[in-house]
């Protein structure tokens, strides 16, 4: 059914275009610049009574814990630049984030010293895998506002996690839990061919052979 990972190594390359020597110094290999935003994910786009919607924190903490939307939005917010790039080959450079530190997030959790990684649970039915260390750096966050507007819905309104170190499969969208785990486990797309680590520079797309063939699927989807 999920069968993403062997679509993605059948297609033809994108072309690179005329980029400067900058923009391609920034470029992870196999990826194309877009000044778009192609919108690509599985499943309905969620709708939410935000009067019931709640962030969950569990796992290796002292105790669960929830938090409601207003809370969140009552945290220091900062902005974060940075580029990102999905598995499907497109990057898009120099986006504008808004939200919480996940970092100065931590802080107020009562994480035990024996989680070493995170689980994000989103909406619908997904799940994503990140080692703890890589949520410490200070461009990882929870955001809720890209370019000063809060999230569209098919972007991953109220709440999406931004990664930007990562294929961008890692920042999920629609995020309603947070897991923290002393071992690591595959989340959704990492139990279907897609690589644990997903470093763009290092091209760490699929769990199986690493065929430098990429997919133009995302030319022919929705753009914001």
């Amino acid at each position: 059914m999920h069968n993403k990972a062997e679509r993605l190594k059948k297609m033809k390359p994108m072309p690179l275009g005329n980029l400067s020597d900058e923009q391609r110094d920034k470029l992870p290999p196999g990826q194309a610049l877009t000044e778009k935003f192609p919108i690509l994910h599985e499943g309905d786009v969620p709708e939410y009574d935000m009067q019931e919607w709640t962030l969950r924190i569990f796992g290796e903490v002292e105790e669960t814990v929830t938090f409601s939307y207003e809370e969140l939005l009552s945290l220091p917010t900062v902005t974060v630049d940075c580029d990102i790039h999905c598995v499907t080959r497109w990057s898009k450079f120099d986006t504008t984030w808004e939200g919480i530190l996940f970092r100065d997030f931590l802080k107020l959790l009562k994480v035990k010293p024996e989680a070493k990684y995170v689980m994000f649970h989103a909406d619908p039915d997904y799940d994503t895998n990140v080692p703890m260390e890589d949520l410490l750096r200070d461009d990882v966050m929870l955001a809720y506002k890209f370019n000063g507007e809060p999230l569209t819905k098919k972007h991953g309104w109220p709440l999406r996690t931004v990664v930007p170190h990562r294929y961008f499969w890692k920042s999920a969208k629609w995020l309603r839990g947070i897991e923290f785990m002393k071992e690591d486990r595959p989340g959704f797309w990492e139990k279907n061919g897609f690589h644990n680590e997903a470093d763009p520079f290092k091209e760490q797309r699929f769990s199986g052979e690493a065929l430098p063939i990429p997919e133009d699927e995302w030319t022919r989807k929705e753009y914001d």
